[in-house]
């Protein structure tokens, strides 16, 4: 959790900011490439001391990395060791890759924030000076140890300071609710409620539309081709901000009014994944269809929807309120009856309709997908613990800790190629980082 501030810096400032994101990236692209470069066999991989040595002898020989902040570097490299961490706990994913233009910050430790009135204050960053943010809410009422930087998009900065989440005001109601997630009803709920998630409106996507293809028309690396693109960006950043703002009021009612919320259990990233090509038998070389556009259309609706980022924000709330969250399997939640206990695909007649085959009980889909993930965690909490009678509980994956045998050259960024005996590399990196002219 933290609190997000909107930042302004000067045009100079934003010129020192993106040197930052751009150092913080090249030095955790660096570290990643090192942990990728491990093969069995091969030597052990620095640890965190070891990076930072290799990070001290690098600013000493390339020009362009000693002319960036050394701390905002050294930040990068904690961030890294924190996301291995993390990994190894089974908490997160692997650390992924930076990428320019999408994954833009940095961090700055030691924080001086001067309040200059009730409307702004001024964050102190390394070679860019006091940086002005507008106080739309208070600070944190804490010590302010840390700050993170943050391009949204092509032109907004944020800058952001760790808070614990505050608990949502509210009197015990001992109400349970189950909601369902869908698309055409983002949220629908066993009480009776359907809502849908704001999306781009018909004069967005025009506009959009004709962007695009002005953006077609015009020269690769031109101004005019830049500012189309911030105004793409721009278009995107109102209905990104539109979802959450709907995300943060659906969630905040939803604890503000029951004790326990009963939701799926869903793998979103899984559901996105695109089909497996299929091989035609016929003709080597040759695929049949595999409904890859329409899949495309329903990963789209999917993503749409923010169902991730709802339940992430539910679960934060829940738990600094004290609202219980129970997750149930979700399986046969939209076909199954929850009067009889009838599965079958055929009882879903419409994406709106559902008629047991069985027993004839009827009415709206999301409304009884609801109820069933709302009788699915009655019976969980009801369930015996183990031990006293019920059987044990099927035990969840476990997540084995990685090899610590891993080694690259921190100065090389190197993946796949060897290291010379006097420690130079043999060749660069793929783009990800370079040992000359800069960050890319």
């Amino acid at each position: 959790m933290a609190l997000r501030y909107r930042g302004y810096p000067t045009a100079k400032q934003q010129e020192v900011l993106g040197r930052h994101c751009a150092d913080a990236r090249a030095v955790w692209n660096a570290a990643l490439e090192q942990l990728n470069w491990w093969r069995p066999g091969r030597t052990s991989s620095p640890g965190h001391a070891e990076r930072n040595r290799q990070l001290a002898e690098a600013r000493h020989e390339l020009a362009w990395l000693a002319e960036g902040s050394s701390s905002v570097q050294q930040q990068a490299l904690r961030d890294f060791q924190q996301a291995l961490r993390n990994w190894w706990a089974g908490t997160h994913r692997k650390p992924q890759w930076r990428k320019r233009g999408q994954d833009e910050g940095f961090c700055v430790r030691d924080v001086r924030v001067r309040k200059l009135n009730r409307r702004w204050a001024e964050l102190t960053v390394p070679k860019a000076g006091p940086v002005c943010f507008r106080l739309s809410r208070p600070l944190p009422n804490r010590k302010l140890g840390m700050a993170r930087v943050t391009l949204d998009g092509k032109s907004r900065w944020h800058i952001s300071f760790p808070a614990a989440q505050p608990a949502v005001e509210r009197e015990r109601t001992g109400a349970i609710v189950g909601i369902d997630r869908g698309i055409a009803s983002t949220l629908a709920s066993s009480d009776g409620r359907t809502t849908r998630a704001p999306v781009m409106r018909a004069r967005e996507r025009r506009r959009i539309e004709r962007l695009q293809q002005r953006l077609a028309r015009q020269r690769i690396a031109s101004h005019r081709r830049e500012r189309t693109k911030r105004r793409i960006a721009a278009v995107h950043q109102t209905v990104r901000d539109r979802r959450k703002n709907w995300i943060e009021i659906q969630t905040t009612r939803l604890v503000h009014d029951h004790d326990v919320l009963a939701v799926e259990d869903l793998r979103v990233r899984n559901m996105v994944r695109r089909p497996a090509p299929k091989a035609d038998p016929d003709r080597a070389g040759a695929f049949l269809p595999n409904g890859a556009r329409a899949k495309a259309g329903l990963n789209r609706s999917i993503l749409q929807q923010g169902w991730s980022l709802w339940l992430r924000r539910l679960k934060d709330k829940a738990e600094a309120s004290g609202v219980e969250v129970v997750e149930v399997p979700p399986a046969h939640t939209s076909d199954g009856c929850r009067m009889c206990g009838h599965q079958a695909a055929e009882n879903r007649e419409s994406q709106a309709v559902f008629r047991c085959q069985r027993c004839g009980h009827s009415g709206h889909a999301d409304l009884e997908a609801a109820n069933s993930i709302l009788a699915r965690a009655v019976s969980l909490r009801l369930a015996p613990t183990p031990g006293q009678g019920a059987s044990t509980p099927r035990r969840a994956a476990s997540v084995r800790r990685p090899r610590s045998g891993r080694s690259g050259n921190f100065r090389a960024g190197t993946r796949d190629r060897g290291v010379s005996p006097s420690g130079n590399p043999t060749a660069v990196s793929r783009g990800r980082t370079s040992t000359k002219g800069g960050p890319r």
